[in-house]
């Protein structure tokens, strides 16, 4: 079941990106941040509020390690869209399971397995192709942001798996998070230039879709997260580069190099072998718990 609720995360993390560069001429990245964390706060809260539930929880370390890692990393990932092609910065972003599997590799202090060596290098060799020299001083510092947001998604889904472990509810997971989320992207949204570009009606309304799908996105993995394999869960992430694949045809007529695509299926190849049986702890575990 969990692989179905990953595939909605997917789908709705997909549109998220696509209204992101939809919106990108018109808001500056703190905005567009800002208003994708404000709206789960006024849905959630106003539902905590009608069922009196708590939003005191007792992990809240984890939740602080989930929520920063996340916000910072959502703000580069938004950077990395604004100045690439969404396929391409997507692909970028979802190779968290590449840099999930290094960090418990590392975690475990023992010397990582060959399928795991393997990913990594074919992923590393995967991002070349898809970073290459051709690309513009921009385009080069948008796949800088997308890997830094990889990194940062590796240690927030970590953590987003010991929260399910320990019994947390995925709306206060996914509030606290929204709320983290809002206060890191406010000043950005407050110093960072605004845009020429005069926002309409249909802007209004696609920024409003950033929070929307992004809000029960993340329900929705964070559901994922809840069970399964944490490997396993991050590598279906994957699915997303096909969903913003087809809007980068359809909506903006994208064209990527063979040697992009190559690059683009090497990374999603390595992906897969990280999430290989091997990777699981001795005794059984499935995951660390690095911070």
């Amino acid at each position: 079941m969990n692989a179905l609720w990953m595939l909605l995360a997917c789908f709705l993390f997909a549109s998220m990106g696509a209204c992101v560069k939809l919106v990108g001429s018109h808001f500056n990245v703190g905005q567009t941040v800002l208003v994708r964390g404000l709206l789960p706060i006024l849905i959630l809260g106003g539902w905590v509020c009608w069922q009196r539930y708590s939003l005191r929880s007792a992990h809240w370390r984890s939740h602080l390690y989930r929520s920063l890692a996340g916000g910072l990393g959502m703000l580069m990932y938004f950077g990395a869209i604004a100045s690439l092609p969404l396929a391409t910065a997507v692909t970028l972003n979802n190779s968290s399971a590449l840099c999930m599997a290094l960090i418990l590799a590392l975690h475990r202090q023992q010397r990582p397995p060959r399928h795991i060596l393997l990913a990594l290098s074919l992923g590393l060799a995967g991002v070349i192709m898809v970073l290459q020299p051709a690309f513009s001083q921009a385009q080069w510092l948008g796949g800088v942001l997308g890997l830094c947001s990889a990194f940062l998604g590796a240690i927030a889904h970590l953590n987003l798996r010991e929260l399910g472990r320990a019994g947390e509810p995925e709306w206060r997971t996914v509030f606290i998070f929204s709320c983290v989320t809002s206060l890191l992207s406010l000043p950005l949204a407050l110093a960072l230039p605004s845009s020429g570009n005069a926002a309409a009606l249909p802007q209004w309304l696609l920024l409003l879709g950033v929070g929307l799908c992004g809000g029960a996105g993340q329900l929705a993995l964070t559901r994922a997260f809840r069970s399964g394999r944490a490997i396993v869960t991050a590598s279906m992430g994957y699915t997303t580069v096909l969903f913003s694949s087809l809007y980068g045809v359809l909506v903006w007529g994208e064209r990527l190099s063979p040697l992009s695509w190559l690059g683009m299926a090497a990374i999603v190849l390595a992906g897969l072998i990280s999430a290989g049986p091997a990777s699981r702890a001795p005794g059984g575990a499935t995951d660390g718990k690095p911070r």
